[in-house]
């Protein structure tokens, strides 16, 4: 029996991830939480006609350990959208306590669930997650991730059109982090990339970097990239559940590297120091198998080409301050 919790379900990321995992073949039961409006959403999506069971929990009568207990997989949309002018630097104020809250609840009900952070600033809200796993003596690095498989999604996309090729059939690595200048796409590593001009890289990674900030303009200050970022969530989801089952895939996550049991992790840290800093986290692509995160795939750092190792620089000079906002955040 295959359980998955999802906290911020009514939300607008929430709710559209709720409806693509309630659809999922290999989930059995499908929890869901937040803090107004999930049992309506519960009751709507009880009625689809797939063989998981639903339930809905308000925080009223321990409602989170009651969503939480026997998960396998917890996923966390949770926290306040984006608005006109904010970066997701803004939203850590907000968001952080959310994070710190629900990772209380995992740590203390779901211990040994794999952990999938959506709630922006990704960059610090994963080791805020870390933290408090760590203080309750629970962390395990291959089951905690951060969600940035929608910067893989966009930059798919938007170099699809311009490759001649179909978005479905590529897979960019995006490493770095999961804001502005921290995400860097590698193009270079893409058959048919030198077709395209230094300026058409250019506009193509800045697309990438600032992509939610063009749904946030499009939909006029009444939304965040809700639908495109359910799906990219559902997507990280599906490769988890099947690792579940017994399957092996490669994704891009926000992972942590100061542990070297994961394969890879001491090559990684040490690439990512030749671009000026060492971190506790980064967003890789990783190799993904029943016990999560099995390997880290730095062999991507090793091909970036001169415009992509400029864009490391600076992406790893500020991930190192975004990621000591959330450790500080916890640790005071």
């Amino acid at each position: 029996m295959t359980k998955v919790t999802i906290c911020g379900a009514a939300g607008g990321i929430g709710q559209p991830l709720s409806l693509l995992v309630k659809l999922h073949p290999l989930v059995d039961q499908l929890s869901l939480f937040d803090v107004v409006n999930v049992p309506g959403v519960g009751a709507d999506l009880s009625h689809i006609d797939t063989d998981s069971s639903l339930e809905s929990f308000l925080p009223a009568d321990d409602g989170l350990a009651k969503a939480l207990k026997d998960s396998d997989l917890v996923i966390i949309p949770a926290g306040v959208p984006r608005k006109p002018g904010m970066s997701r630097d803004d939203l850590f104020n907000i968001n952080a306590g959310i994070v710190r809250d629900l990772a209380v609840g995992v740590a203390t009900h779901a211990p040994k669930a794999f952990v999938l952070v959506i709630s922006n600033p990704v960059n610090s809200t994963v080791p805020i997650f870390k933290e408090v796993l760590a203080k309750h003596g629970v962390f395990d690095p291959r089951r905690l991730l951060g969600v940035t498989t929608l910067d893989c999604v966009r930059s798919n996309t938007f170099v699809a059109g311009l490759l001649g090729a179909k978005a479905s059939k590529l897979d960019v690595a995006v490493v770095g982090g999961h804001s502005g200048e921290t995400i860097v796409p590698l193009f270079s590593s893409l058959p048919g990339y030198s077709k395209l001009s230094d300026a058409e890289v250019d506009a193509l990674v800045h697309r990438v970097q600032y992509g939610g900030d063009e749904v946030v303009q499009a939909k006029n200050g009444a939304g965040s990239a809700t639908l495109s970022m359910a799906y990219a969530g559902y997507k990280l989801a599906d490769q988890i559940l099947k690792g579940l089952n017994g399957e092996k895939s490669t994704s891009s996550a926000f992972v942590y590297l100061k542990d070297d049991s994961l394969s890879g992790a001491k090559e990684t840290r040490a690439l990512v120091g030749k671009f000026g800093g060492e971190l506790d986290f980064f967003a890789i692509p990783v190799g993904l198998g029943p016990k999560g995160v099995e390997s880290i795939e730095y062999g991507v750092l090793e091909k970036v080409n001169a415009k992509e190792e400029e864009l490391l620089k600076v992406a790893v000079g500020q991930l190192g301050v975004n990621i000591a906002k959330g450790t500080a955040f916890i640790k005071g």
